[in-house]
């Protein structure tokens, strides 16, 4: 109930006693204030650099990689702090700001002429851990089948190794990234947030529309897999 206290909070020299809807409120607010701060320092970072000449879509892609933690740390704040729901719509909006990033540090490198090897070679390393830390905790929650989840994760493995090893015989073109490959990243990319966000929005069912596409994303991934294998 909410007007029951569940602990009493020193500060200063005052004893204040938190109830569970205060609790809420605080921990709610943390995590608003939490997403607005990394979003204000991403967006200045993407000014300054670009001012300054230097790769700014560097600085995207290492906050892309910093938000990872935060998706799963948010379901390690106890539930007397942050109900669940509150945890869902924390989660699915560090998702979707660091699958912005994605497409924003991508833009940025080529419009200000900043491609580079280690660029090339970043983006894709942080794109990987972003959704194989969501599908982890997806499982977690029993949101996701650990299969699709073990699927999608260890094509991600088998892939990277074979572009690596094309990559040493001179013939990395032969497996650059396809059409078919962005298709299966969308899918993944529009599948994760709704299976994180998971209640209802109106006539809306997130988790019914993310399981469909995750499944999808999933036998997208087999076909893509097969093409780079018969690429190589």
């Amino acid at each position: 109930r909410a007007d029951i206290p569940i602990y009493l909070a020193s500060i200063g020299e005052k004893n204040v006693e938190l109830t569970a809807e205060s609790a809420q409120r605080f921990g709610t607010e943390h995590v608003r204030c939490g997403t607005n701060f990394l979003l204000t320092v991403m967006v200045v970072t993407i000014v300054v650099y670009s001012f300054i000449g230097r790769p700014g879509w560097l600085l995207l892609i290492l906050s892309r990689i910093v938000l990872i933690p935060l998706i799963i740390g948010i379901y390690y704040v106890p539930a007397s702090v942050l109900p669940l729901d509150t945890k869902n719509a924390a989660a699915t909006a560090v998702f979707i700001l660091a699958a912005l990033t994605d497409w924003l540090d991508g833009y940025l490198a080529r419009k200000l002429n900043q491609m580079s090897a280690f660029g090339a070679f970043l983006d894709p390393v942080a794109d990987k851990l972003m959704v194989a830390a969501a599908l982890i905790v997806l499982v977690q929650l029993g949101r996701v089948d650990a299969l699709i989840a073990l699927i999608i994760v260890g094509r991600e493995i088998a892939i990277s190794a074979l572009r690596e090893w094309m990559a040493q015989l001179g013939q990395s073109k032969s497996v650059a990234v396809s059409l078919l490959g962005k298709i299966k990243t969308a899918t993944q990319l529009v599948a994760i947030p709704m299976l994180l966000y998971h209640d209802k929005l109106g006539a809306l069912d997130p988790h019914v529309w993310g399981t469909l596409l995750i499944y999808v994303a999933a036998a997208l991934t087999l076909v893509s897999m097969m093409y780079y294998l018969k690429a190589a």
